[in-house]
């Protein structure tokens, strides 16, 4: 005599994906293997390199895996593959919304490409930033530099033990992607002097910063195409803060026309003369660096050069993505173009 089977008898003799998993936190490749009907090595290569199974067992292992709720552990895969999918980027400051589009276009990258991002803050510091750097080291595929403050000989010797591309400086013998600011700066430069101004003050960022340097330089030069007299002035620090405190100083210069390091220090430097009574343009044309969000919320609305800064972020995911899946790494500088954003902060000349 047959005795037909019971659900619960069924239920014994080909368990669920969730049965299977009852009790246990972790799911494991051989739960994902009984449940799938398959190997435990090929459950390894649907999961780790899908192109090696077919369609259809890959579908069974994905089904199983996401009934079992399983997740890639990224440090135990490390150990088999030596890769972890992921991506340091290091910022010179994370408040500065300078950053914010180099953050997002790296992250649109390299999350549109199965990799996750890992975000760290050096607030300015060379010593901050190459200790997180190396720490980041030891867990991720390779590191993004955003306006390093390190000394190159430190960013060399990580790109020879990985992947290492920088963003706003250039480094000899390393992948970099940098904002080309001397067509903003020039484009700048002639919309001043058409407007007859005479003498233009650069404000300075960071000692430490490399781009500072580069920008003052493309002001020196543009200046002298077009005659205009410049002049250097040194800040406390790339902020808000900073630009106020600058607002004596640029007065004292004589100079009508201000071209800011970024667009904070000129935010900065337009509150603390308005503050005093100072009207801008009218009195003093400023122009900031970068475009960065709410530059246009001021009043006046802040002329800028704007830095392709999303792009700059993405181009840097994307070479560091090509030379990690084996494309060549292609050592050299790719140039993203500057351009000048006309609003209300310049325009005016100084009149006595």
């Amino acid at each position: 005599m047959t005795v037909p089977s019971t659900p619960e008898q069924n239920d014994a003799d080909h368990p669920s994906p969730r049965s299977i998993n009852a009790g246990k936190s972790n799911p494991t490749i051989y739960d994902i293997a009984r449940a799938a009907g398959v190997n435990p090595s090929t459950v390894s290569r649907a999961l780790s390199n899908p192109g090696r199974v077919s369609a259809t067992t890959r579908k069974l292992v994905e089904d199983a895996a996401n009934q079992l709720n399983y997740h890639v552990n990224s440090f135990a895969r490390a150990l088999h593959t030596g890769s972890t999918n992921t991506i340091g980027l290091i910022v010179a400051d994370i408040t500065n919304p300078t950053f914010f589009d180099v953050i997002r276009g790296a992250e649109t990258t390299t999350s549109g490409r199965d990799y996750t991002l890992v975000l760290a803050d050096s607030s300015e510091s060379a010593l901050t930033e190459l200790t997180a750097a190396r720490r980041m080291m030891a867990t991720v595929d390779g590191l993004i530099l955003a306006s390093p403050r390190m000394e190159d000989e430190d960013i060399r010797a990580m790109a020879s033990d990985k992947p290492v591309v920088v963003i706003n400086r250039e480094v000899s013998g390393v992948s970099c992607v940098i904002p080309d600011a001397n067509k903003g700066i020039s484009q700048a430069v002639r919309s001043l002097a058409a407007n007859g101004h005479k003498k233009l003050a650069f404000v300075a960022g960071p000692p430490q910063s490399w781009m500072s340097a580069r920008r003052w330089h493309g002001v020196e030069a543009a200046c002298e195409w077009s005659r205009l007299e410049a002049l250097r002035l040194e800040s406390a620090k790339p902020t808000v803060d900073g630009g106020r405190q600058m607002a004596r100083a640029v007065l004292a210069s004589g100079a009508t026309a201000v071209l800011t390091y970024n667009d904070l220090l000129a935010i900065g430097l337009m509150q603390e003369l308005q503050a005093a009574g100072v009207p801008v343009p009218d009195h003093l044309s400023i122009v900031g660096f970068d475009d960065i969000f709410g530059a246009d919320f001021t009043s006046p609305p802040l002329t800028t050069v704007r830095s392709p800064l999303r792009e700059c972020g993405a181009l840097a995911a994307e070479r560091m993505l090509d030379r990690l899946n084996g494309i060549p790494e292609v050592i050299g500088t790719i140039h993203a173009e500057t351009e000048l954003v006309l609003r209300g902060s310049s325009g005016r000349l100084l009149t006595i």
